[in-house]
Parts: structure tokens; C-alpha cells; sequence
């Protein structure tokens, strides 16, 4: 990558540009961000996988960007225009908008009033009058009337248009108009004309019928909000700005640097200037003004959707239990499934303890049998329709001592159900099977079952339909890989699923993995992963470190330590007299251990402590503890619900204007932003910047009921603990 590019990325970043430079390099080579930000810290300067994924995002970016102005250099040198200077500008762009900006007046364009003016050979009149040189432009105007110009006036009505033209297409006007718009415009909407204010379709958007709003202070979620309003035909939307003033500006910008115009050639420039404003300007810097504030407020969703996948795929893992998982549900029954602790299906059935059936008595007999048959240890109901009232259900049955009652998240069960690996996992099971088995196994790992599912369907995102799903996609992909590498995987249990976000691994590897340990059994050590198809030194390199061997024979094979170092660990033990199982089991002798000893060209302190971290907990798992929580019992649908009480939940989702949280009924309930901060002595909840300061998915917390609104479902909340 060009030092240009390099050094705008260290700029934006506030990074030294040889750590970007670095990087990049690594990048290039084909290193993943999981492997750059943990194995190649001393290369980086220690950038951790959010920088390192910025930097390949900005790669891409400017990559891009390299290609168009390869293009717009080629198509500007055909027209036999390129002067130096322009070929100077565009070389050192670095925005492309601006470069478009520079492309306009020579992009290939369709038949325009200014083409046709020029056709009529109006241009030299125009320019006359644009560089202040006419101090008669109606005098000067008579010598252009010939049999396509009837007169003088239609002579001055055509230099204007190219006038206009040669305004719109000014790199000074436009970047000026752009900032003035994102800095002082107005988001505006109304309803659309024609639009049924009491229709069902319109009443989601009842709350921007009369909208108005700075665009730079918009939050995002109004953004999106107003622009599906205005895709959907419900909404007229577009950007208020002070007319007057923006006229002024451009007439001020095109006329600086020339000597000053006659009367009449100041009103014609005046009319161009208007003119270019109204059927050119406005309309193409509002759509670029709506499309940036779009984007932002893409980036901005998209990252609180990040962050929210992130806490919904590392919280905490119960582990490897026998569980009895449930998917309830009134006519249709619950479907029960036993699985073992590897989450091995081994037996389902359906039981109907609730109406209109309620064979409660049958439901009971054999839940007790198959918790004692399958010597169950945990039982998982899912938190959708009639989970609490089965919740309620299985708490009357006596269940052996130990057993333990949880209740787990449904969203995108259902999804993984009806999906092709939930068809390829249990091809011989129906949907309902296969959505108990998603909710049994995802109270036992979270990570493992989760990243078989659409992210967009775990619930939660904030109008993730609406953001760019290429960027949506790129940044979710990068969060389920930063957190299936951070937590390191089995090398021998994972499914295929899990082993294809493996750092370097992909889908194809991922089915090649399997499939050799199908074939030959389980592997016994990492140096084995070469002896799989198509797995060479590069992948070997950039995976071994994130797979994990419990019980290998090199302890080596269960940590997060990669195999390059392994001779350095080695010699760490042999200086120490003992081998290596010997320095992880002793705490005492890691501690006597110099660091600053081994280092070298190579490795240097960051890495060391990274190593010495790992031995003294080898394969620790980054998640915290696994939680209980306990509904509030008296709690079952939104009529039980009243202002001021306080109750427990659990945050389902995060957003940039609150939190949802589930506290045991099928409606969730909302905290605003404005009832998120400590209570002051006045009383007032301090403000709070973004929700997700304050609380993040999964989180336990306690909160007291502000309002029910039963005709609309929903539920106000403040948090309180």
C-alpha cells in the first residue's frame, strides 16, 4: 500500500505509521486479525483485533479507491484533458467523494441544457460573463443571435445554463455546500401525500408526521427510522437549509479571485447561481447529505449490534451437563429433548401440561422418567409462549436433588430449526426437535451453538434490515470470529460450524477437519492438523494457536501458546530443571522466571507475558461464571405488571435510545437512555451517553415498572440496580 494511504490511515487512527505500515504487511501476507493481534504484537506495536480489523477495513477502502482513480485518470486522459495539476489532485486524493468531484466536469454525461448552449456556440459568451470580463452581457449577447439563437435574451438564457453548469460542477461550491448541509441542515419529514394517516402501515410512523431535527445531532435510530418511512412511501423526507445564506456563500465562492463584475453581469451570475442551485446543487448535495447520515447511522447501528453479539456469544457457559431441553407451547404441546453432555440428541417426546389438553398428570410422569432414565442435571426451558406457565409447570414435579431449572433465550431457534444445518445436524427430526435441541445446547455453550445461526435472528440488533448488509455482514463475521478465537476451540468436539471461524480455517478447511477426524479418529496433537487435505504451513500458522487438545501429550497442545514458541517454553523449563507440564504446575518456578532473559529480535515482552499468562491458567476459557436469575415468581403476563414495582431481568438487547429487558413474560420492557444514569439528589436520572456505557447484553439488573401500556404491549422501565 502507497505511504499516502499509510500515513492518512496512522493520522485517522493516532498510530504511528510504522505500526500501520506493519500491519498492513501482515495483512497482505494473508494474516488474519485474531492471529496479528495476538501472536504478532512486537510487529504491531501491540494493536489489538478492533485496530487491526480498522486497518484491513481501511485497506480495503483505499484499495477501492486506487482502483477509481486508476479509472477516472484513464477516462480523463482519453478525452485528452489531463494537465498536470489535475493529474496531481486526483493522484493524492484521499476522499472519494472529492474525487468524484473532480471526475464531474469531464464524467461522460447525458444530453444537458449546458450541452445544448454549447452546441449553439454559447460557451465563449458564458465565459465572458463568468470571468467578469462583459460589462454589457445583453450587448454582447446580440453578436450570438443567428438561426438557433432567435435573440438576444435566449443568447443569455443559454450562457447561464452553462454557467450553472460549470457552478455545479465547482469543487470549491460542492465541498462547501457539503459541509454547510452536514453541519446546518435539517432532517425533515412529513407524511407522504396520499398516505392514510390511520393506516396500520402509517401508524409506526405516527411519531414523524411533523419531524424536524438537526441532521448532524440525529441519532441514528431516527435516521433509519425516517428513511424506511420515506422507502416504504409513508414519509416525505429531505433537508431543510437556509436558502438566502447558501446562495450568498456560492455566489461569494465562484466570484472570489475575480475582479469585480458590472451590474448586469452580477444579475446574470446571480440567476446562474440560483438556478444552479435549485435544479442542480441542492438536489445532489441533499441525496449526498441523506446518504451520509445514512451511513453514520449504519456504522453506528452496526456497532451497537456488534456489541451486543459480543456479550450474547460470551456469556457464560454452564458446561458439559446432562440436559432435558424444552421448547414449550400450548395447543401444539412442548417438545422435550434428552442430550447428553457433549449436546448429543438422545431421546425427545411431547408433553401437554397446559390447555386445552392439560395432561398434566402424563407430562409429569414422564418428565420424572426421563430425568431419572437419562440422569438429567439441568433442565432448559425456552423463554417464548408458555415458558413461563411450563416453567411453573416443572417446579411442582420433585425433581431429584441438584437439578437445576433455567430459563434460556429462544431467539433464532427457530431459525436454526428450519435451517440447512439444522436439516444436515438431524435430517431424520422435525423442526421442533431440532429448535429443543438449539435451546439446550446453548445454556451449556453459547459460543459453540450460536454461531450456526443467522446473527441477524438472535434479536439483537437495531434495524438491522435497514444498514448496509455488506458492512453488516463484514462486521458481524468479525465478531464471531474474534470471539471463537479469543475463547480457543476443541479441536476435537467442535462441529464444523464452530471450526470454520477458527482463525485461517474457513468452511472448506473446516469439512476437511471433520472429516480427518471422522476418518482417523482424534487428533493427538497440533503438529497432526498438517497431515490434513489442503491444511499447509500458512493455515497450520495461523490456526494452531486457537485450537486446543485437552489431554495431549505436549500440555503445550491445551494452551493458547503457538507452536512457534513452544522451543522458547522449552527452554524457559530446561533453565528451570524441570519439563514443561512440571513450570505449568508450579506456580513458584514461573515466578522465579526472568522474562527480560528471553528476549530477543524476535519476541519481546509482550509476548512473553502473554506466554506466562497462559501457563499459569493453560486453556482458561475468557467467560465469566455462569449466573442464575430468578423471575419474580407473582410475574406471568403484562396484566400482572404495575407501576412501582421493582423487579429482576435480564438486558435482551441494547440500543442507542435504551435497553430491553426481560423480566418473565413474553413482552419485554424498555429502560430509556433518560432512565438509565444514578438518581441525583433533585430526584432526575443523570444523563447518560450511549446505553451501552451502562449495560450490555445479558446483563443482570433490577428495575421498577414506570408505565403499561396494555393497549400497544408495551412496558416503561428505569433501571434502579
Amino acid at each position: 500500500m502507497e505511504s499516502l494511504y499509510v500515513n492518512h490511515i496512522a493520522e485517522l487512527m493516532s498510530v504511528a505509521p510504522w505500526r500501520v505500515e506493519h500491519c498492513v504487511e501482515l495483512i497482505a501476507e494473508g494474516a488474519t486479525v485474531p492471529f496479528i493481534s495476538r501472536y504478532r504484537k512486537e510487529r504491531t506495536g501491540g494493536l489489538d483485533e478492533a485496530q487491526v480489523a480498522e486497518i484491513k477495513h481501511y485497506c480495503q477502502k483505499f484499495d477501492e479507491l486506487a482502483n477509481r482513480k486508476a479509472s477516472v485518470l484513464e477516462s480523463i486522459a482519453s478525452q485528452e484533458k489531463l494537465t498536470p495539476e489535475l493529474e496531481k489532485q486526483i493522484v493524492e486524493c484521499l476522499d472519494p467523494v472529492v474525487l468524484e468531484d473532480l471526475y464531474l466536469p469531464y464524467r461522460p454525461k447525458r444530453r444537458t441544457k449546458a450541452s445544448v448552449a454549447r452546441e449553439k456556440g454559447l460557451e465563449p459568451l458564458a465565459e465572458a460573463i463568468f470571468s467578469c470580463k462583459s460589462r454589457n452581457p445583453e450587448k454582447d449577447a446580440a453578436a450570438y443571435v443567428s438561426e438557433q439563437v432567435p435573440d438576444a435574451e435566449s443568447a443569455l438564457s443559454g450562457a447561464r445554463d452553462i454557467i450553472a453548469e460549470w457552478i455545479s460542477e465547482s469543487v470549491p461550491v460542492r465541498e462547501m455546500m457539503r459541509r454547510s448541509y452536514g453541519k446546518y441542515g435539517r432532517l425533515t419529514a412529513k407524511v407522504a401525500q396520499g398516505v392514510d394517516q390511520e393506516s396500520e402501515e402509517a401508524s409506526k410512523y405516527r411519531n414523524y408526521f411533523k419531524f424536524s431535527e438537526d441532521i448532524s445531532r440525529a441519532p441514528s435510530h431516527r435516521v433509519l427510522a425516517v428513511l424506511r418511512g420515506a422507502r416504504e412511501g409513508v414519509l416525505s423526507v429531505k433537508v431543510d437549509v437556509d436558502k438566502d445564506r447558501t446562495l450568498d456563500r456560492i455566489y461569494s465562492s465562484v466570484l472570489r479571485g475575480k475582479p469585480s463584475p458590472s451590474e448586469a453581469a452580477a444579475l446574470e451570475i446571480d440567476y446562474a447561481v440560483e438556478d444552479a442551485f435549485k435544479r442542480l446543487l441542492h438536489p445532489s448535495i441533499e441525496n449526498e447529505t441523506l446518504r451520509a447520515a445514512k451511513e453514520r447511522a449504519d456504522i453506528e447501528s452496526i456497532k451497537v449490534f456488534g456489541e451486543n453479539l459480543r456479550e450474547l456469544l460470551m456469556a457464560p457457559p454452564l458446561g458439559q451437563k446432562r440436559v432435558l431441553a424444552i421448547d414449550p407451547g400450548f395447543r401444539t404441546g412442548c417438545k422435550v429433548v434428552c442430550l447428553d453432555a457433549q449436546g448429543a440428541l438422545l431421546h425427545n417426546d411431547t408433553i401437554y401440561p397446559h390447555p386445552p389438553r392439560n395432561e398434566r398428570t402424563m407430562a409429569m410422569k414422564k418428565i420424572s422418567n426421563m430425568v431419572e432414565s437419562y440422569k438429567i442435571e439441568v433442565i432448559a426451558i425456552g423463554n417464548g409462549t408458555a415458558g413461563r406457565e411450563t416453567d411453573a409447570f416443572i417446579k411442582k414435579i420433585a425433581l431429584p436433588e441438584g437439578v437445576r431449572v433455567y430459563s434460556v433465550s429462544e431467539d433464532g431457534a427457530s431459525v436454526y430449526s428450519a435451517s440447512p444445518v439444522g436439516r444436515e445436524e438431524f435430517p431424520e427430526y422435525d423442526v421442533t426437535v431440532r429448535g429443543a435441541v438449539s435451546i439446550g445446547r446453548r445454556i451449556m455453550d453459547p459460543l459453540a451453538e450460536l454461531v450456526k445461526i443467522d446473527p441477524k435472528s438472535i434479536g439483537v440488533g437495531q434495524y438491522q434490515h435497514d444498514v448496509d448488509q455488506t458492512l453488516l455482514k463484514e462486521r458481524l463475521d468479525e465478531v464471531v470470529e474474534n470471539c471463537v478465537n479469543s475463547v480457543g476451540v476443541n479441536l476435537n468436539t467442535a462441529s464444523r460450524h464452530l471450526l470454520a471461524y477458527v482463525s485461517g480455517v474457513g468452511p472448506a478447511m473446516a469439512r476437511n477437519l471433520v472429516e480427518y477426524r471422522d476418518e482417523h479418529g482424534a487428533f493427538a496433537s497440533r503438529r497432526e492438523l498438517l497431515k490434513v487435505k489442503r491444511l499447509g504451513d500458512k493455515a497450520f500458522e495461523q490456526c494452531a494457536g486457537f485450537l486446543r487438545i485437552p489431554g495431549a501429550a505436549d500440555p503445550l497442545d491445551n494452551t493458547a501458546v503457538h507452536p512457534e514458541r513452544y522451543p522458547l517454553v522449552k527452554k524457559m523449563a530446561a533453565d528451570a530443571g524441570v519439563d514443561v507440564a512440571e513450570l505449568i504446575a508450579r506456580k513458584e518456578l514461573r515466578d522465579a522466571v526472568d522474562l527480560k532473559a528471553y528476549v530477543s529480535d524476535e519476541v519481546g515482552m509482550p509476548t512473553l507475558t502473554d506466554i506466562m499468562q497462559e501457563l499459569d491458567k493453560p486453556g482458561r476459557d475468557p467467560r465469566a461464571s455462569f449466573k442464575v436469575l430468578e423471575f419474580a415468581e407473582d410475574i406471568h403476563t403484562i396484566e400482572d405488571v404495575k407501576p412501582g414495582m421493582e423487579l429482576p431481568g435480564i438486558v435482551t438487547n441494547v440500543t442507542d435510545f435504551g435497553a430491553f429487558v426481560d423480566f418473565g413474560i413474553k413482552q419485554n420492557g424498555l429502560i430509556h437512555v433518560s432512565r438509565m444514569g444514578s438518581v441525583g439528589a433533585d430526584g432526575r436520572h443523570r444523563r447518560v451517553a450511549r446505553p451501552s456505557d451502562v449495560l450490555k447484553v445479558h446483563q443482570h439488573v433490577r428495575v421498577r415498572v414506570i408505565d403499561v401500556d396494555l393497549q400497544r404491549n408495551r412496558i416503561a422501565l428505569e433501571l434502579i440496580g
